[in-house]
């Protein structure tokens, strides 16, 4: 059975990077984004951003990852993003690239892959 189009989540693909001296493994960046977002929406609103790290689109060398969130909830994970300052008591800085509506555009556009 097919679902209507106007029942059914539209999803935005985010794009971030990691600015930092030291390359991170996908597990430990994974661990801190959702803490942190789960610190700043709480379990009910990051339920409601569908928040989902594309762990097979995470790229070590250029620390550049996808996150897929809710069209909504974008610029709330984009807050929640831009409040993490420590991975594995490093200094860190996340910052955004890019949003785009299908994960092909989001990874040729702003990874380059």
């Amino acid at each position: 059975m097919k679902m209507l189009p106007s029942l059914k989540e539209r999803n935005r693909y985010l794009v971030f990077n990691i600015l930092s001296d030291k390359k991170f493994k996908e597990e430990n960046v994974k661990k801190v984004v959702w803490d942190n977002c789960l610190g700043f929406l709480g379990e009910l609103g990051c339920g409601e951003a569908g928040l989902w790290f594309l762990s097979d689109k995470w790229n070590e060398k250029k620390q550049k990852g996808i996150l897929k969130v809710n069209n909504k909830y974008v610029e709330k994970v984009r807050m929640a993003l831009s409040l993490v300052n420590e991975i594995e008591k490093n200094k860190v800085s996340i910052n955004t690239v890019g949003v785009s509506g299908t994960l092909n555009k989001a990874e040729k556009k702003f990874i380059g892959g």
